[in-house]
Order: structure tokens, then sequence, then C-alpha cells
């Protein structure tokens, strides 16, 4: 999903966030606030990975993210 658009949806994707990434606290994600860089580092920050393992992660979160919101968009 581009991040411009999980940016501007972030308060309702919060909670698949943090069904994903359950170690990230309420505080977390609103530190995050949808930026990219600030959730990378909150990866390694509170799973112990290493910069390259948070972004892979992110990256196949946010495909999936995308192909889950076409398919609701279609549905509508």
């Amino acid at each position: 999903m581009d991040w411009n658009r999980i940016e501007g949806n972030w308060k309702q994707l919060k909670g698949k966030v943090q069904e994903k990434w359950g170690k990230l606290t309420d505080d977390d994600l609103d530190v995050v606030a949808g930026r990219r860089e600030q959730l990378i580092g909150k990866l390694q920050q509170r799973y112990g990975i290493a910069k390259e393992e948070a972004e892979q992660q992110i990256a196949e979160w946010s495909n999936r993210a995308e192909e889950a919101w076409w398919k609701a968009k279609e549905r509508v």
C-alpha cells in the first residue's frame, strides 16, 4: 500500500498494525503516526531485529494490506 495512503488512514490502520506487531504499544503507534521510518525504528526496538528485517516485514504487511484494501473497495 502506498505510504501516503497509510499515513492518511493511520487511525483506521492502527488496529491492524497492532494485530501484526503486538509488542507495539498505543504510545508507539501514536509516535509512528503512519511514518514508515518511525515504524521501522519501533519494530527494531521492540523486536530486536535488524533494519532490513523490519523493512521486509513492513513491505509484506503493506502489500497484503493493499490487496485487502482493493478487495474491500470492489465489494462496495
